[in-house]
């Protein structure tokens, strides 16, 4: 099947005539400008990673120099009338297509072009100044480094979309097949048949992540290429919100790496799982994220709070019988207590602790605590009455 043509966005008319020893500076550094913009994604866009290993990392690697070199022939001619861009574009959107097969999203290719951007008009610039290219050539050299990435984003975006119109649309609907029978907690047999289905390598575990739909997007870009999205309705999910499956090893390593990607979201991340027991991080997830927690929440550090919100009608009649002894005394006064009562509980009876936390002075928290032993008597010594009145009042 013949490869559908490219059209550009941008039709540039811009003509910079670079003089001859300004050409011949930037044809010299062509190879280390590309090898920087290659060292560059990997740096600073997560999903490339690995991406440059390979079959594929060829591919990218020539993609990077065809489009430099056609580039700096846009950049020399001294007329007009532009030079034929088919090899450049071409390789765009073949890069796009195999981007697509890979699994990588299209905002992480667009990513990785803000990126090469950046990076190659940085260093050619700087050879441009360095060769003697004057002011207003440098201004028109600029207009044509971003008019031609432009041209080149829009056919690699041209190949990835043709791709997963193609033989990418069944494998993307059967991955997201694969994510819900995963969140759903389906029987083993049937995810593992669905990841089969969706040519999907399980990971050594899963961590479920729920995040606003805006910032779904951005997320991806950061986050490893296999990631899940399921894209139907998925039981319990918070209105507004996405949910994604993130393949993890399961290390403090990964875990840290994860939180570090998610940045600047309000992403709630569950726990790291077994890949087919994702659903229990998802389920944690979703708990946690009923808690309304601002920024960026790690499960992993509101254990206690899951747990002391798993049952709220239990907790409040653990709490009724617990301030029962208090119910006589005037409400400002079994406040006042109450507060002591948990602080005291909190800090193991350290009167300064407790003065310092209350912003009262220590002989009032001396006061205090004699009149809770008033009212409580012997239970205040009593592992299981401590143990009751710590759960219900922490």
């Amino acid at each position: 099947m013949s490869t559908p043509p490219v059209r550009p966005t941008i039709q540039m008319q811009t003509v910079v005539g670079l003089d001859p020893q300004v050409a011949e500076a930037l044809r010299t550094r062509l190879a280390e400008v590309a090898d920087r913009v290659v060292l560059t994604i990997i740096d600073e866009v997560p999903s490339y990673a690995g991406a440059f290993s390979g079959r594929m990392g060829e591919v990218i690697r020539n993609a990077v120099q065809l489009a430099l070199g056609g580039f700096l022939t846009l950049a020399t001619r001294q007329d007009g009338n532009a030079p034929p861009k088919a090899p450049a574009m071409e390789g765009a959107y073949q890069l796009g297509r195999g981007e697509a097969r890979s699994g990588r999203t299209v905002e992480a290719l667009l990513a990785a072009y803000r990126v090469g951007a950046r990076t190659s008009w940085r260093d050619m610039a700087d050879a441009a100044v360095q060769a003697g290219i004057g002011a207003e050539q440098l201004s028109r050299f600029a207009e044509l480094v971003f008019a031609y990435i432009d041209e080149l984003s829009a056919a690699s975006v041209a190949g990835h979309t043709d791709e997963l119109e193609s033989s990418g649309r069944v494998r993307q609907r059967n991955l997201e097949r694969l994510a819900r029978a995963l969140l759903t907690g389906a029987p083993a047999d049937a995810i593992n048949a669905a990841a089969e289905r969706a040519d999907w390598e399980p990971p050594g575990a899963l961590t479920a992540v729920v995040l606003p739909e805006s910032q779904v997007s951005h997320a991806l870009t950061a986050l490893d290429p296999r990631t899940l999205q399921p894209t139907d309705d998925v039981p319990g999910l918070p209105e507004g919100h996405a949910s994604l499956l993130v393949p993890s090893t399961g290390s403090a390593t990964a875990r840290r790496t994860l939180l570090r990607a998610l940045r600047g979201t309000d992403a709630v991340v569950g726990p790291s799982t077994a890949w087919l027991e994702a659903s229990a991080s998802y389920r944690r997830a979703l708990r946690c994220t009923a808690l309304e927690i601002a920024g960026l929440v790690d499960t992993d550090e509101h254990l206690a709070a899951l747990l002391l919100a798993a049952d709220a009608d239990a907790r409040a009649d653990l709490r009724a019988r617990v301030l029962a002894p208090l119910a006589d005394l005037r409400p400002s006064t079994a406040e006042k207590l109450t507060d002591t009562l948990r602080s005291w509980l909190l800090h193991h009876g350290r009167r300064d602790a407790v003065a310092e936390e209350l912003f009262v002075h220590a002989q009032t928290v001396r006061y205090r605590v004699q009149q809770l032993r008033e009212v409580y008597g012997d239970r205040l010594e009593d592992p299981a009455f401590v143990l009751d009145a710590t759960l219900a009042l922490a």
